[in-house]
Order: structure tokens, then sequence, then C-alpha cells
């Protein structure tokens, strides 16, 4: 039996979807949209993947790429016009995405490994990852904790620091070429109390950065080469019974 702390799959779908039409995650999805539409604009190429929705945004919109294409994780999203699936079993051919996106999808998959392994078989090389996740080390993660992670997303995911992440992708033959701190104040409901603790989003942008209750990852799939081993040769010396090395004699007179 699950521990009822740990969302339930049938239900995530359908709270996560209530959460981001509240205020706090209705200005969570304003702030990723912003992000993603900076991130997108700068990545080209002719396919581009987003694993998991959230929310009601379009979250590719700032994207150059005509050919888009939404995976959904869950049963609530079969209704949807979206493609539907396993995050950790891509419907999708090896080296056939140029851009993917993980919109808090490693926080509520059971092997999110399985899930970054995924990404990397089907993006071509120089491809990229595009990755939304949760920051434990931050208000959002101490209000997590007190929560004591709760029913409801996103308490209930698994946050995962960003240093993690990039140690997850490097494994998996990925650099890390950017990544963005967001949204340093508590996750509060009230508007009028977020707005005027607005300040903190400068704030803590220039002065602690990794404290940012969210961010984003950018990682680009290294070009695999083969480098040709050549074979060492090594000159041995014939050295048998009754076989003798020629002397300088020898070979200057020739034998007696």
């Amino acid at each position: 039996m699950k521990p009822p702390t740990q969302c339930e799959p049938h239900l995530l779908a359908q709270r996560q979807h209530t959460w981001y039409g509240h205020n706090l995650g209705r200005t969570l999805l304003e702030a990723e949209v912003t992000r993603l539409n900076g991130i997108l604009s700068n990545l080209f190429g002719y396919h581009l993947l987003q694993v998991g929705q959230i929310g009601d945004a379009d979250l590719l919109a700032g994207s150059r790429i005509t050919h888009r294409m939404v995976l959904g994780i869950d049963v609530e999203t079969r209704d949807r016009r979206c493609l539907f699936a396993r995050a950790d079993a891509l419907p999708l051919a090896s080296d056939s995405v140029d851009v993917i996106v993980l919109p808090h999808t490693l926080e509520f998959e059971a092997d999110p490994h399985q899930v970054l392994r995924e990404a990397e078989r089907v993006l071509i090389p120089e491809g990229h990852a595009v990755i939304l996740g949760f920051n434990p080390w931050s208000l959002w993660g101490l209000w997590r904790l007190f929560l004591r992670r709760g029913s409801y997303p996103p308490w209930c995911g698994n946050f995962r620091g960003l240093t993690r992440i990039e140690d997850w992708l490097a494994l998996l033959g990925f650099d890390t070429i950017e990544e963005q701190g967001y949204f340093f104040r508590p996750p509060l409901q009230n508007v009028r109390v977020m707005q005027k603790l607005n300040f903190m989003e400068n704030v803590g942008a220039r002065w602690w950065p990794g404290l940012a209750g969210c961010y984003v990852l950018v990682a680009k799939k290294r070009v695999t080469t083969l480098t040709p081993i050549k074979p060492s040769w090594r000159r041995s010396r014939l050295v048998n019974a009754g076989v003798v090395e020629p002397t300088a004699s020898h070979m200057k007179h020739g034998p007696t």
C-alpha cells in the first residue's frame, strides 16, 4: 500500500489542473511561460516534443519550430488533443526529436532516470532538453516539508536539486548550457501579499540565485564519435632454443 502522502496516479492530473487554476498556480505558470518563451525562441529544428502537461497554458508558444507535439502521461489527458503514452517509454524513434521539454515531469515519475534515458534516446545529436523543476533548497522546499509532502501537487512530488539533475544528465552524455532560477517569493495564495513581495524576484536573482523556488535547465546532447584505436605493434626478439642471434661480426663479414 502506498503511503497517504504520495500522489495517487488517477488523481494527480485532476489535482494538478486544479492547483494551476488557483492564484499561486496561475502566477507560477505565467512565470514559466515567460521563461520558456525566451529559451525556446533560440532553439531550432524540425520536431519539438513536450512530455507532460501543466495547466492550460501553451508552453511551446514561443518556439519557432512548426511541428510541436504534446505527450500526455496520465489518463486525464486522453480527451485532449495530444499523444498519450508513458514518459519512460516514449513511442518515438531514436534520434528523431530536436527539442524535448519536461515541465515538472521528473517530480512525479517513479523512475526519473528512465525518463531522462528516453529523452536522450529520442533526441538527435546536439538536440536540446529543457527541464523545469522545483528546488528543494528554497522556501518552496521548506513549505513542502511543513506540509509533510501533502497529497496535492506540487507538494506530493519529489523535489530534486539542480546539481543532481545535472549529474544525471552528464552521465547520459549531456552538457548543461544554461540554467535559470526563478520565483523567489514564498508560495502564498494571497495575491496582494505576493504583489508586495515582488521585489524578492530581483533581489533573489542577484544575491541568492541558488534559493529560487524553481529552475529551468537547458542541456545539449553530445555528439558521440567513434575514435579508432590503433594497434600498438611491438618488435619482438626471436630467441628460441637452437636459434642464435647474429653478432656484429656475422652481420659484417657473413658466416665463415
